[in-house]
């Protein structure tokens, strides 16, 4: 079954509740067809105070939320077509925070850049930031692919350049993968290789048709969550969130 992008339901309702706060008093709006003079349905509806009250604690406590500062960055993790900033820093995560769940070295990491709804801001990065950036319920799971598929992931990944974490590659003029090394040695497509990645993807996601029926593990770890907690740890631990555009792909 293909697994669809699931919006983060309590927390993505937070989000935009945290979103309206910060535009201004939540509103009562209809938003129907103009009458025939022309004039909009609901511009003079009043908002109605009692349901106000009782949305207001909720709402201020989501934005209080939306507002805590997770880390530094000193430059924005941008988002653009081939090897990124911020494509390679949630790849790169995903492999520790799965590496560290299922207590086990994770070979590669996949994240593509539609996963990503937008980059990091340079200056303070706030849980808001990780909800905009990753605004979906998808878990962090492991597939163990054999060594075909991981090649048909190469062939994916090739067109349009894309890093895969753990793993160098090169590009032909036919824009197919030469050259892949995984963990620093020559690909083998006979061995079976575990890869980090979003449920979604797993499921066929993105187009990656390949990866349907591929075993996978679950790591109970929402990726949104690995991603705030991976922040919070490199604060705790005195570092920036910051990453490097490597020649993944050359």
């Amino acid at each position: 079954m293909i697994r669809l992008l699931r919006p983060a339901a309590a927390g993505f309702v937070a989000l935009l509740l945290a979103t309206a706060c910060q535009r201004g008093p939540l509103q009562a709006t209809a938003h129907l067809p103009a009458t025939s003079t022309s004039q909009p349905v609901g511009r003079d509806i009043t908002p109605n105070a009692d349901a106000a009250a009782i949305i207001q604690p909720y709402h201020d406590k989501v934005l209080a939320q939306m507002q805590e500062v997770l880390g530094v960055a000193p430059v924005a993790l941008s988002k653009n077509p081939g090897e990124n900033l911020v494509v390679n820093f949630v790849a790169d995560l995903q492999r520790t925070a799965a590496a560290q769940a299922l207590h086990e070295p994770i070979a590669l990491s996949v994240m593509t850049n539609g996963g990503m709804r937008s980059p990091i801001p340079a200056g303070p990065i706030t849980l808001g930031n990780v909800f905009e950036l990753m605004p979906f319920e998808n878990e962090l799971v492991v597939v163990d692919a054999p060594g075909p598929v991981v090649q048909q992931l190469f062939n994916y990944a090739a067109p349009v350049r894309m890093a895969v974490s753990g793993a160098t590659y090169s590009v032909d003029a036919d824009k197919h993968p030469q050259n892949i090394l995984i963990g620093g040695q020559p690909f083998n497509p006979a061995k079976t290789y575990s890869i980090a990645m979003s449920d979604y993807l797993a499921g066929g996601g993105d187009n990656m048709l390949f990866l349907r029926g591929v075993p996978e593990r679950s790591t109970g770890l929402l990726l949104r969550s690995a991603i705030a907690d991976h922040i919070r740890a490199l604060t705790k631990a005195g570092q920036p969130v910051t990453a490097r555009i490597e020649g993944r792909v050359k």
